[in-house]
């Protein structure tokens, strides 16, 4: 195990006070490290700009997110682009260019066009669209798919962490595109290679991050969800990766929401539980406009979850998420 990620805030372990000073002194936060649990804008500021834009990862930052996530994938050329799926009609203007209409192919059950099809060059011709219908679809058709390192770049600038998904790639190996050594190398080249790196690197598959975590030293988060999804006969509150397991190579996890809290806002123990093996917890995610339950909001949703003591949230609304922990910070 190496450092648990690094947050923002204030530090706990306050001492007593009179009720008087009580009303001054700010709100201890129970995550590992005892400082204010990190907003991590999810695929940047995606609610209200495209998602995995510069421009959305900008708005991001200007609302104060602490961390911006950029989601990897690989062309052809092995250039690390930053794009949730590797197909690319929900994403992107793909189908209105007449040019690739002989690159749309069938992969498993879907018939789409595929990232690692094209050529950077290629995917610079293309242009960001909002996949989700009910959100602002004014700035479609304006932005770049950037790289991973055009992001990096951003993030650089500005101070902000940045905490990157690589996107199936045990698919990517096996069709000779793996991704590790690129990513290891722009690691490397940008002194983000060691436990105290301004990046922590995410992952469904475990076999990924075991791999490496034997090349650099960067702090790694283990996503996970319920293995129910996978086996109808799994208890629902099991991962799909046991935390114990993680633990052996990670330094963090990223659960679905289901996995930390219950519909009526219960606590699961997984919080308690990972934190006893020192794994950093980021669940997922938290949206305005989907509804979370009956009767309840995003911002009660937020507050259930960051009172849980988790170390992060990844929200497509980081202005939200932001300004509930601030209201419950007492800034």
């Amino acid at each position: 195990m190496r450092q648990i990620f690094m947050g923002i805030g204030i530090l706990a372990g306050l001492a007593a006070c009179t009720p008087a000073e009580d009303a001054q002194m700010p709100h201890v936060w129970t995550t590992l490290n005892g400082q204010a649990p990190l907003v991590i804008a999810h695929r940047g500021a995606s609610g209200e700009r495209p998602e995995h834009t510069l421009e959305g990862y900008t708005l991001a930052i200007e609302q104060g997110a602490d961390v911006i996530e950029p989601d990897l994938v690989m062309t052809s050329d092995g250039v690390l682009v930053v794009r949730h799926d590797h197909y690319l009609s929900t994403t992107t203007d793909v189908a209105d260019h007449p040019e690739f209409a002989d690159r749309r192919r069938t992969q498993g059950d879907q018939t789409d066009w595929w990232v690692e099809d094209f050529t950077f060059e290629e995917i610079r011709t293309l242009r960001a669209r909002q996949p989700w219908p009910q959100r602002d679809q004014s700035f479609n058709d304006q932005f770049l798919i950037p790289t991973f390192e055009e992001v990096l770049d951003l993030a650089a600038a500005h101070g902000v962490r940045t905490e990157p998904e690589v996107k199936v790639p045990g698919h990517f190996a096996a069709i000779g595109l793996d991704p590790l050594p690129e990513l290891v190398r722009i690691l490397r080249e940008r002194d983000l290679d060691g436990a105290d790196a301004s990046t922590s690197i995410q992952c469904f598959e475990p076999e990924f991050l075991a791999r490496l975590d034997g090349e650099v030293e960067t702090p790694l988060l283990m996503l996970v969800f319920p293995m129910i999804e996978l086996d109808p006969t799994a208890d629902p509150l099991t991962p799909t990766v046991a935390l114990a397991d993680a633990a052996g190579f990670a330094d963090g996890v990223g659960p679905s929401k289901s996995l930390i809290i219950t519909p009526d806002g219960g606590d699961t123990g997984f919080v308690a539980a990972a934190h006893a093996l020192g794994l950093a917890v980021h669940p997922w995610t938290f949206r305005d406009d989907v509804p979370v339950a009956e009767g309840v909001d995003v911002e009660t949703e937020l507050r259930q979850v960051y009172a849980l003591g988790v170390d992060g949230v990844f929200a497509d609304f980081p202005a939200t998420a932001l300004r509930v922990r601030s209201e419950m910070s007492g800034d």
